[in-house]
């Protein structure tokens, strides 16, 4: 049996995650689950899975869990908390598998964990690749680790080229990714009334079930360049050869094209537990608990330009990406907080570019040197974006 820790076990990945591993009670064991404040939640799930460690981010909801579990019986389950609990899981040796799941930067230092310690890490959180890139590589290549894609673009491609992180694309034989985005709920909202979208409209994904936060990104298309920045490291791809294409039906989850004029693509219906599965059980396959793709249902395959003056924020990922060093942390940190904002309804859904934008021009751009300077100009970066919101507001 392999040991996982799910880090982010609350949110919809890690809800995804362990009901595929409910579906192979004999291959796999949850050996820690982790939350930030979800108390309810993570008891229901070590009711459930009976992991050895359960991990509160939050040190008050941890307090919460002790009473919880005293309650119900659950105090055989050791409880840690905070950044150095979610690390100790991560690099426990009973753990084989880590499922990175973590939304945003607070999921970078234990995913760095698992790398450090040679797991298999499975990334979900596409902030650890944007926020560290090469540090994060050489962590992986270094400790013997191996990374394999969840988010459901980078998987695609995976499957759809050559396992072998080192080495240019040419060498592969591959002239392009072509990363599909579904567009989102505003792909054909007119741009002047894009202002004042709320933010129930903009967390409506018209294809996938997701977070609030990852929901707003794939509605400014931020996530799609947050991706491109991950496609680059993961694939070793210049920013020339990604190209976003965007395809509303979500189907064909990206492409590869290659030199002689094919293109590979993968294919299925729009539910995250095919590359969770794909990832858990590589390079055999395992039931998912996903439906069949229905073609005659599906019926038609639609494809569009990515248009940089709807999604502004695709343009300063590729910028940022362009920029190097450490200008996509801080495309990170202001897109995190200026995505807050607009969830708390301070700032309007135009203004979340803008802000991204400005942080850019105003913060230290250096390359990165190490993971204290790293987590240093993010919070920078935050500082930043968090003054020029409170002047827009």
């Amino acid at each position: 049996m392999k040991g996982i820790t799910v880090l982010g076990a609350t949110g919809s990945i890690g809800v995804s995650t362990l009901d595929v591993l409910a579906r192979h009670p004999h291959d796999y064991q949850v050996i820690a689950l982790t939350a930030n404040r979800q108390v309810q939640r993570l008891v229901e799930q070590c009711e459930l899975h009976q992991p050895m460690y359960a991990v509160m981010a939050d040190e008050k909801a941890a307090d919460q869990l002790h009473s919880e579990f005293k309650s119900r019986g659950l105090e055989h389950i050791t409880i840690l908390t905070g950044v150095t609990g979610l690390e100790k899981v991560a690099a426990l040796p009973e753990v084989d598998y880590v499922m990175a799941a973590i939304v945003g930067a607070a999921g970078l230092t234990p995913t760095l964990a698992a790398a450090k310690s040679g797991k298999r890490v499975l990334l979900a959180n596409k902030e650890a690749l944007v926020m560290s890139g090469a540090l994060f590589m050489n962590e992986i290549k270094a400790n013997n680790a191996e990374l394999l894609p969840i988010d459901s673009e980078h998987n695609a491609i995976f499957q759809s080229m050559p396992y072998d992180y080192d080495g240019s694309m040419q060498q592969k034989g591959v002239k392009k990714i072509l990363l599909t985005a579904s567009g989102g709920p505003f792909r054909t909202t007119d741009l002047q009334q894009l202002d004042t979208v709320t933010p129930a409209q903009a967390v409506a994904h018209p294809n996938w079930s997701m977070g609030q936060k990852i929901s707003v990104d794939s509605a400014t298309m931020m996530n799609k360049g947050l991706e491109v920045i991950e496609a680059r490291w993961l694939f070793n791809a210049t920013p020339q050869q990604i190209e976003v294409v965007i395809h509303p039906q979500s189907v064909i989850h990206s492409m590869v094209q290659y030199v002689d004029g094919s293109v590979l693509a993968q294919l299925g219906n729009p539910d995250m537990r095919t590359p969770i599965a794909h990832a858990l059980a590589w390079p055999q396959r395992i039931d998912s608990g996903v439906a069949d793709l229905d073609m005659f249902a599906v019926a038609r395959l639609d494809f569009e330009v990515a248009d940089w003056q709807r999604f502004p924020c695709l343009r300063l990922a590729y910028e940022a990406l362009e920029r190097g060093g450490t200008a996509t942390t801080v495309l990170n940190a202001a897109n995190e907080i200026a995505v807050d904002a607009f969830l708390n309804e301070t700032i309007g859904f135009l203004s979340i570019p803008t802000v991204i934008e400005r942080t850019l021009e105003l913060a230290t751009i250096a390359e990165i040197s190490s993971i204290e300077a790293l987590l240093a100009c993010d919070a920078e970066a935050r500082n930043i974006a968090q003054a020029l919101i409170k002047d827009i507001g």
